[in-house]
């Protein structure tokens, strides 16, 4: 079961370290209203990339059984959309900064507000249930031991969101233009590429 957890954890810090447009969009919010409102749209993020975890985690549970007797060739395939998005993420990197990011949004400026408008923008990005769905159909362990191993992936894959994008909200300004700069921001991509492709490696080694 802590094997699901961790799982899940790793997976989510895969999905949350690149800095992109909602992450300057909560720093921003921190700086110009209040920790809270900026800790409130951190807890959106969060809760989006945990309902795409579920997501993915019933569907994996529910086609497991069917897709058993082709799991080598579908794990290879997981292991080949997690090295795309991997390569996808490397290669975001290198592309300049639109200058509209930085510009935060306004209504906004209550912690509920912040909440609902960053969970309604996150979930607009359907690649993400895209990767956790090749993570857990590419990792068949996560869902042969039942419900409880699903609901400790995606306990963990909240867990890795809301801790970084907690982290950038109460950052402070020094930190949020550390990250959310140009070396910053690379850094960041990089590393969750390398997170992905480490992912995707495991998936390979296990077929």
């Amino acid at each position: 079961m802590t094997g699901a957890f961790l799982a899940g954890l790793v997976a989510g810090y895969g999905v949350a370290i690149p800095v992109g447009a909602i992450a300057v969009l909560i720093l921003g919010l921190s700086a110009r209203t209040s920790f809270r409102v900026g800790a409130a749209g951190a807890l959106g993020v969060a809760t989006a990339d945990g309902l795409y975890a579920a997501v993915a985690a019933v569907a994996g549970a529910a086609v497991a059984g069917v897709v058993a007797p082709v799991a080598g060739p579908l794990r290879i395939a997981a292991a080949a959309v997690l090295l795309a998005l991997a390569a996808h993420t490397g290669w975001r990197a290198l592309r300049p900064a639109p200058a509209t990011e930085g510009r935060s949004r306004r209504g906004m400026d209550t912690p509920l507000r912040a909440f609902a408008g960053i969970l309604a923008l996150t979930l607009l990005n359907p690649a993400t249930v895209v990767y956790f769905a090749a993570l857990v159909l590419g990792r068949g362990d996560s869902v042969d031991s039942g419900g409880s191993a699903a609901v400790l992936f995606v306990l963990g894959a909240f867990v890795a969101s809301a801790s970084w994008q907690l982290l950038i909200a109460g950052g402070g300004t020094l930190v949020g233009r550390l990250l959310t700069g140009s070396r910053g921001r690379r850094a960041t991509a990089l590393t969750s590429s390398a997170i992905i492709a480490a992912l995707a490696l495991t998936v390979l080694l296990q077929t």
